[in-house]
């Protein structure tokens, strides 16, 4: 079946843009576990279950700079730079009220733990504390010198509430809300602070920050108790809950501790520390080969997960009772989406490139997101096997990595590594028939085999990732390689470069076996057709050619992109294809009458990637605008629709004749209106008036006169339409005047207003005879509209009531 539609459906756009994030139990009172974080001028509310970004609260021209959310989530504050504080409420995503809150952009915020209370810290160096749900500030405290970098409350006994602030000026304040009064100055850091909490009995104060120490002060005094060295940098510290202690306590068999905090900053990793003795007691194991620095860290108390928010955008989960294995991940933006391809055996999950050095595995189910941490550069091109169990990558650190789909944990794991070339691997393919051999391309021009025959019964003894070496290696183009297609029987392959040629190679020995040249511009890929001996490639030259293999020749050339065709794809056995380009489009293409079907516009900028489900019921394209789209195959489900609305128009056709036949002129009219079928239904009006079995009705039926007074706004439309083209012929006249009149007579004429065929209607009947205008005058004197109708005609459509002061004077 060939296809002829394809529907958007799903879509993963960037939730996460950088700043301020915040995990919550429930929002709006929907139970469940949610990340907020901010997308430029919006908020969005992520549902870690689904995936699925279930609110986005629309920001105004200014992107916010802050926000916390009430600890029982009904609502959200946010700060944005035009110095406005906003009141969001967390059920609907509507904004209840906004106020101007400072003289300088607000960057730290928390609520106290009623609800209530919220406090603002800003670049000004003041701090304001609001009462939210009344909509006044309660207190304003001054005495930093420096910008507000973190703030927090403690609720204690007697309405007793403390809030500790933190400032660039390297100074940690205790207010006192009853007293209005700074009770402590804590000045021992040496750099700016970026975390402060409270002990869970309010006697002691923890704080940290870039000076690489914690501090641990005794709030009733103001006395530093304790400072525990952390050899890094941090952005983020705090205490863990009490129940998240006790099992760490248990886990760990450590003494009764007071607090275990946790730490994450520049290097990347979540320390848990026991502050009585100073002891880092736990250490997430490093990515491999990974950059990013963590810029924030979250609770999630019910699981026992600590989120480190990292530098990259993403939000990567660890069990603090499992020593802080990874167990969940969320990517917040993608960056440029540069390739995408399908894996697992059932290719439930979507690998995509994304201009990064990780890989991301995204479930297309439930949206989950595993992330590959093994190249030390962009990732480039991705390609799998053909039974989906093996991922290859190639990136610009110059290798080629080779990940195996591990069925016990769902999970891809590195199994191989491919070194030698001595540029960024810029195309790769594996063997079609069996997983013998994977071919890499590079900037260096070159191109290598690699026999991976040998992996899977290296992966049964070994865990360690197998080196692979390469079987021959020469230089195949002038220029950058940017695609490599292996033919279905695996004995030749193509190549595309910028050299603006394809070259198709032997794979036995890498032997030149034909060059492909008549693109004017660089070609960007090649692909095999499954079932005929044809390549396809695209270019820069903004063509798409097909070559016949036999004889090397170019036997198609396909126009219709804007500019350049970065990817193309063989689809329907070889009878169609699909491509994208750098105009943002994907286009459906009959290759046999070199027609394109269907233009899809999903994207904004260039679409680089692009892949087929192998039952192609599913198209994945992602591009510059980080957005990945999947297209739904929805052609049988058009065709069945199709097939339906004929099956039933026939039904219809065949009740109507049987009502004919009957004489049932009501039913009749009926369907010949909904078959939209103007000259039947003028047939059946003019038998009716001229048989009159029923003398005093207008039309000659009284059944059928109820059903012209009770038609619906559309039908009157509908048949208004046609008593106005009915009336342009005198033979048709009578019977246009004879219906007009009767909906005139039985229609409010505030219906009458609502249809806007209503005024050429009356147009085109004072254009006819002098009979009609007297059918028209008798028809009109029983309503209003005769006053301005022939007086006034334009403003017929616009002022019943001056017609109505007017009728009655």
């Amino acid at each position: 079946m060939l296809k002829t539609n394809l529907k958007a459906g799903r879509s993963f756009s960037p939730f996460f843009t950088g700043g301020k994030t915040a995990l919550v139990q429930n929002i709006g009172g929907k139970e469940g576990d949610f990340v907020i974080a901010s997308v430029d001028k919006d908020l969005n509310v992520l549902n870690i279950a689904s995936g699925n970004v279930d609110m986005t609260v629309s920001g105004t021209a200014d992107e916010v700079t802050c926000f916390a959310v009430k600890p029982d989530g009904k609502h959200l504050v946010s700060a944005t730079r035009s110095l406005l504080l906003s009141l969001v409420d967390l059920s609907d995503g509507t904004v209840v009220r906004s106020w101007k809150a400072h003289e300088a952009p607000v960057l730290a915020m928390a609520f106290d733990k009623s609800s209530t209370l919220v406090a603002t810290g800003s670049a000004d160096s003041t701090i304001r504390v609001w009462d939210v749900d009344r909509g006044y500030a309660t207190h304003l405290f001054k005495g930093h010198s420096g910008v507000i970098s973190a703030l927090t409350f403690f609720n204690g006994k007697s309405n007793n509430i403390l809030l500790a602030s933190a400032s660039d000026d390297c100074k940690v304040r205790i207010w006192d809300l009853k007293t209005k009064k700074c009770v402590s100055v804590l000045d021992n850091h040496v750099s700016v602070v970026r975390g402060v909490a409270f002990s869970v009995d309010g006697r002691y104060l923890l704080s940290g920050g870039r000076d690489k120490i914690l501090n641990v002060w005794e709030v009733s005094s103001g006395e530093l108790i304790k400072t525990i060295p952390t050899y890094e940098a941090m952005e983020s510290i705090g205490l863990v809950s009490e129940i998240s202690r006790i099992g760490l306590e248990k886990k760990l068999g450590l003494d009764e501790c007071s607090m275990i905090a946790y730490s994450g900053g520049e290097k990347g990793v979540i320390r848990l520390w026991n502050i009585d003795t100073g002891d880092c007691i736990a250490t997430q194991k490093s990515e491999t080969n990974s950059s990013y620095e963590i810029t924030d860290v979250l609770l999630r108390p019910k699981s026992q997960d600590i989120v480190a928010v990292t530098s990259d955008h993403n939000f990567l989960f660890y069990n603090m009772l499992e020593d802080l294995t990874r167990t969940h991940q969320i990517v917040g933006y993608n960056e440029e989406i540069v390739d995408v391809c399908f894996v697992n055996p059932n290719e439930s999950s979507l690998a995509v490139a994304s201009n990064s050095e990780q890989i991301k595995i995204m479930d297309l189910e439930s949206s989950n997101c595993d992330i590959l941490y093994g190249h030390s550069n962009i990732v480039v091109c991705l390609d799998r096997s053909k039974d989906g169990m093996f991922l290859a990558s190639g990136s610009k650190d110059h290798t080629a990595l080779i990940w195996h789909h591990d069925s016990e944990s769902n999970r891809f794991q590195l199994a191989g590594s491919c070194v030698g070339h001595n540029e960024a691997i810029g195309a790769l393919a594996f063997s079609q028939k069996s997983n013998a051999f994977l071919i890499t391309g590079s900037q260096d021009r070159t191109i290598k085999m690699w026999e991976i025959s040998s992996l899977e019964k290296h992966l049964k003894s070994s865990k360690e990732p197998l080196k692979l070496k390469s079987s021959y290696t020469f230089q195949a183009h002038e220029k950058d390689i940017n695609s490599i297609a292996v033919a279905p029987n695996d004995k030749i392959f193509a190549t595309g470069s910028q050299d603006k040629t394809a070259k198709i190679w032997s794979t036995t020995d890498g032997s030149l076996v034909g060059t492909l040249k008549g693109h004017r511009r660089g070609i960007w890929s090649v692909q095999f057709s499954t079932v005929d001996q044809v390549l396809v490639t695209s270019s820069g030259d903004k063509t798409i050619k097909l070559w016949s293999m036999t004889d090397y020749t170019c036997v198609k050339t396909l126009e219709g992109h804007l500019n350049s065709v970065l990817k193309v794809s063989f689809i329907s056995l070889g009878m169609q294809m699909v491509s994208c380009g750098s105009d943002g489009l994907v286009k459906l293409w009959n290759i046999k009458n070199n027609e394109c079907i269907e233009t899809f516009d999903g994207h904004e900028d260039k679409v680089w990637a692009l892949a087929v489900k192998r039952d192609e019921s599913l198209v994945v394209s992602g591009g510059a605008d980080s957005k990945i789209t999947i297209w739904e195959d929805c052609t049988a489900a058009e065709r069945e629709e199709q097939d339906r609305e004929t099956n039933e128009k026939v039904e219809k056709e065949q009740d109507l004749m049987n009502f004919l036949k009957k004489k049932d002129y009501k039913n009749a009219i009926i369907l010949a209106m909904e078959l939209d079928k103007p000259m039947r239904l003028l047939t059946l009006f003019k038998q009716l008036d001229k048989a009159r079995l029923h003398p005093a009705s207008a039309t000659g039926l009284y059944s059928v006169d109820e059903v012209v007074k009770g038609l619906d706004k559309e039908q009157l439309e509908k048949l208004l339409k046609y008593i106005r083209d009915w009336n342009t012929h005198s033979k048709h006249a009578s019977i246009a005047q004879l219906l007009l009149h009767l909906i005139l007579n039985n229609t409010p004429s505030e219906d009458l207003f609502k249809t806007h065929r209503i005024k050429e209607l009356l147009d085109s009947l004072l254009v006819y005879s002098e009979r009609h205008y007297v059918h028209v005058d008798e028809m009109l004197k029983k309503s209003y509209l005769i006053s301005y109708t022939l007086d006034r005609m334009d403003d017929l459509i616009g002022g019943a009531g001056d017609v109505e002061m007017e009728v009655s004077q």
